[in-house]
């Protein structure tokens, strides 16, 4: 859950740090009085666009800072973490700092990260429902994935993405074969004439290392006669060798320790150094023996390594692009000799893919159609405790066949289908509010008070199955009032049992059924402006529900009325 939010600078807002909790925290204020910046502050940590112009006017840099405690939720938010390369653990802080300069930068325990980070570790945080640009139900194409939770297809959309991911780089490897078909064909004599110029040298790996390691050897030849042949003599082969010299003085010690057998001891540290003096001279003996002085082979070793340093300058640099380039000249050419072959396997490979894909797709299809109703049932009852007594809500499910011409398709029961990264379904919600009428795409017909409701309810119903632990509404109470904002408000706190929920609104019907409830002030100080959130005591709630029944004079009669609310909100609860 969201346990702190620290803003700075941001907008109105000169410095505030608002406690949330657990259950249903509601927010209230004036119009105008900054709610919705608060939750803009929320959404630039989530990853939201960050402009020049939120930040406070007599200020460098604007900072917000969100504190998550995970708890349940961390082995899911961990994943996500580690993926990205963020250490985990059971507190999340995120930092968003935007500068007067344009300048925009982000922070996930203190580890700097990408917006596209932020906003993927910010979506399996938070979800944000504003009135418009946030309300994710108003986008067909989200639609599918609601049904998805609801169906619970994680597995089979996971196993689908992974296998419709091979068939798509089948398709792209066919896609670039055809085209390489005239260009092949060109290139053939090209290839060959490359080819017959890098065999007629026959580089082997690591060869060029070896070739300079053996020039650097014959090119200092004599001196390395010279040099092993005086090492020889002086410690074996001349009459005061060190190996004579060391024997001699053995036998003097050997005399020594008949008389003082003190002397004893030396007599193995010579045996050793005399063992070791031979040893060295037999190497180096040997090393003689393989000196090699003939120049014709100093010669070939030179002229080869000219030979494949040529190579390597016209093919990239090193022998392991020379050989590299040789292996991809021959798949050219074997491309080229045999590209019917090619073919004919790869579209044998590509039709078995798409049965792969396609009973996949079928099962997923299947396991969505046999909750969609129920789906549909469940959200007209929640529908119907919000006030749309005779709502109608359709999940639309629809399929489309692929043309002739099309490549994109996978085979269901011998049928060409199209698809995309959910399936072959395509799914929207169709919504009528009123008795007689036809349901019709929620896109285009819900006003701003059906789709807040609509929303609710979908996220009621699938209270158990959302993993996302924290909901934020903002002006989820547009369009309704009364009782109605009595079942909303009963709605919210039912959803707070499985999600911790921020909610903004202007009716005291929802507001009394706060667990947490924040006050939104605007001030006017020395000739600024700036916007306070207080977190409000038992007294305090009773006085500011007050207000949003009377006005800004509280009246008895209004107290009374939300001391009322407040007690009787849990008969709805």
């Amino acid at each position: 859950m969201l346990s702190t939010l620290y803003i700075k600078d941001y907008a109105l807002i000169k410095e505030v740090t608002i406690e949330f909790g657990r259950g249903l925290n509601i927010i209230t204020g004036e119009t105008g009085a900054g709610k919705s910046i608060m939750l803009d502050a929320l959404g630039l940590i989530l990853g939201g666009r960050a402009y020049v112009e939120s930040v406070r006017s007599d200020s460098q840099k604007a900072v917000v800072e969100g504190v998550f405690r995970l708890g349940d939720d961390a082995d899911r938010i961990s994943k996500v973490l580690t993926v990205n390369e963020i250490e985990p653990g059971e507190e999340l802080i995120i930092r968003r700092e935007v500068s007067v300069k344009g300048n925009s930068r982000a922070f996930v325990n203190d580890t700097p990260v990408s917006l596209v980070v932020l906003k993927e570790i910010g979506d399996s945080l938070v979800d944000l429902h504003g009135q418009h640009e946030h309300q994710a139900i108003l986008h067909a194409d989200n639609h599918i994935g609601y049904l998805d939770s609801f169906a619970r297809t994680t597995t089979l959309k996971e196993k689908f993405a992974e296998e419709s991911g091979k068939l798509l780089k089948l398709l792209e490897e066919q896609r670039e074969i055809e085209a390489k078909r005239n260009e092949l064909k060109e290139k053939r004599e090209f290839y060959a004439f490359k080819l017959k110029e890098i065999d007629a040298v026959a580089p082997q790996p690591g060869e060029d290392a070896e070739l300079e390691r053996e020039l650097k050897i014959l090119e200092n030849a004599e001196r390395l006669l010279s040099l092993t042949s005086s090492s020889f003599a002086k410690l074996y082969d001349s009459e005061s060798s060190a190996y004579d010299t060391v024997y001699s003085s053995k036998k003097d010690i050997e005399s020594l320790a008949k008389i003082d057998p003190s002397f004893e001891p030396l007599l193995a540290d010579l045996d050793q150094a005399l063992a070791a003096i031979q040893g060295s001279a037999d190497t180096i003996r040997d090393y003689l023996k393989r000196i090699d002085l003939d120049p014709g082979k100093l010669e070939a070793y030179r002229e080869r390594l000219v030979a494949i340093n040529q190579l390597k300058k016209k093919f990239g640099g090193t022998l392991e692009s020379v050989l590299e380039t040789r292996e991809k000249i021959l798949s050219e050419i074997d491309l080229a000799d045999n590209f019917s072959d090619h073919i004919a396997r790869l579209n044998e490979q590509i039709a078995k893919q798409r049965e792969v894909c396609g009973t996949i797709a079928a099962e997923l299809s299947q396991k969505r159609a046999a909750s969609k109703d129920e789906l549909s049932s469940g959200i007209v009852d929640k529908l119907a405790d919000l006030g749309i007594k005779s709502g109608q809500f359709v999940v639309n499910m629809a399929r489309e066949e692929a043309s002739a011409k099309d490549t994109h398709f996978v085979v269901v029961n011998g049928e060409r289908l199209k698809f995309n990264k959910y399936g072959i379904d395509q799914v929207e919600f169709y919504i009528s509010t009123n008795a007689g009428e036809v349901p019709k795409p929620l896109v285009k017909v819900a006003s701003g008070g059906e789709v807040s409701r609509v929303m609710l309810s979908l996220k009621s119903v699938l209270a158990g199955m959302d993993m996302i632990p924290v909901l934020v509404f903002d002006e989820v109470d547009t369009g309704i009032s009364g009782r109605i904002a009595q079942k909303v408000g009963a709605a919210l706190k039912s959803l707070s049992r499985f999600h911790q929920i921020i909610a903004i609104t202007h009716l005291p019907q929802i507001a009394a059924f706060s667990d947490i409830h924040f006050s939104v002030v605007k001030i006017e100080k020395d000739g600024a402006t700036s916007t306070h959130i207080n977190r409000l005591g038992e007294t305090e709630k009773v006085n500011e529900i007050a207000k949003l029944i009377s006005g800004s004079e509280v009246t008895g009669a209004a107290l009374k009325s939300a001391k009322e609310l407040i007690e009787g909100e849990g008969l709805f609860g």
